[in-house]
């Protein structure tokens, strides 16, 4: 079969294409025919060689956490009636293949009336998104940040705080991506390219700040995100896109009654993960929330994936598509 693995740390040229055996289903588990596979923008900072101390890989690899498709076969103690099937799932990597072997315990079905790349979008972000706006709790009124606003997760939030009633203020780079948050529910959209960004927040916000932070942006960015909250907001600092984690001095939350959550919020247990999935494919099934697609690659041009991704162009989700 057909894979794209990282020879080595490096920039997207060290994304090559190659080809492996077919994988087996061992017992309890199934061998999806992946049609779909995600991209998360931690794969490519992975890929890079970032975040050492938080995961153990190790060139070379076959990255990509969450595929969809078909299932082909399955292993021992596995009902055969998946065959056949339209699912999604998470892999413990090696999801850049043709093939990828799956525990039958997290298959998802794709419900009726969603395609598969829908499905696949929604598969990690959706968590994700759900649990942030769950645990921020929002109210009618609130003022809501979102930074990284057209990127996957942050186009969700955008559409989710807005259903819940906020008033959204959207954080991206370039007219396009601030033209989609706008189109998304965003009620302000702020260009964090330029220098005046927090002002033009504090504007949006009547002057206090915002009572909400989702911060997908991290690094400066996320800094900056962190000065516009409100007194006794909620910072929620789980992006890396600038390079790591915003950093945020406790005894200063403390101080303005900043409440600070991190990327624990968006790490689950295999059977939390699968019901915030479910929902929001249900979501999705229903036209209550969309996942934005805003480009797609063959698996052999992984690497350009990975560059746009990298050089901040993309809009909405990244997919392979096999």
């Amino acid at each position: 079969m057909r894979i794209v693995q990282v020879t080595e740390f490096g920039g997207p040229e060290v994304l090559v294409a190659g080809q492996a055996t077919d994988p087996v289903a061992g017992s309890g588990q199934v061998v999806v025919g992946v049609s779909v596979a995600d991209i998360l923008s931690v794969e490519v900072q992975l890929r890079s060689g970032w975040g050492a101390e938080y995961f153990n890989l190790s060139p070379p690899y076959v990255p990509g956490s969450g595929v969809g498709g078909e299932v082909i076969s399955v292993g021992e103690g596995v009902d055969p009636a998946w065959i056949g099937r339209r699912v999604v799932t998470g892999t413990d990597g090696g999801g850049y293949a043709e093939r990828a072997v799956a525990p039958a315990e997290e298959l998802i079905p794709v419900p009726d009336g969603l395609a598969v790349r829908e499905a696949v979008a929604l598969l990690q972000i959706g968590p994700a998104a759900l649990s942030l706006i769950e645990g921020a709790g929002i109210k009618p009124g609130e003022r809501v940040l979102v930074t990284a606003a057209a990127g996957g997760l942050g186009s969700l939030l955008v559409q989710l705080a807005h259903a819940a009633g906020a008033h959204v203020v959207a954080a991206a780079r370039g007219s396009r991506k601030l033209d989609l948050t706008r189109e998304l529910g965003a009620d302000t959209a702020v260009d964090y390219s330029e220098a005046d960004w927090p002002e033009r927040v504090r504007e949006a916000t009547g002057g206090e700040g915002a009572d909400v932070v989702f911060d997908g942006a991290g690094g400066q960015l996320g800094r900056a995100a962190f000065e516009v909250t409100a007194r006794d907001g909620r910072f929620f600092a789980y992006g890396v896109l600038g390079g790591g984690f915003a950093q945020v001095d406790p005894g200063e939350a403390e101080g303005r009654g900043v409440s600070v959550r991190g990327i624990e919020q968006v790490q689950f247990a295999p059977g939390e993960a699968r019901r915030l999935a479910e929902r929001a494919l249900s979501e999705a099934a229903a036209g209550r929330i969309r996942p934005v697609i805003g480009q797609t690659f063959p698996l052999e041009r992984a690497a350009e994936a990975h560059a746009v991704i990298e050089a901040r162009d993309a809009v909405g989700k990244t997919l392979l598509l096999i």
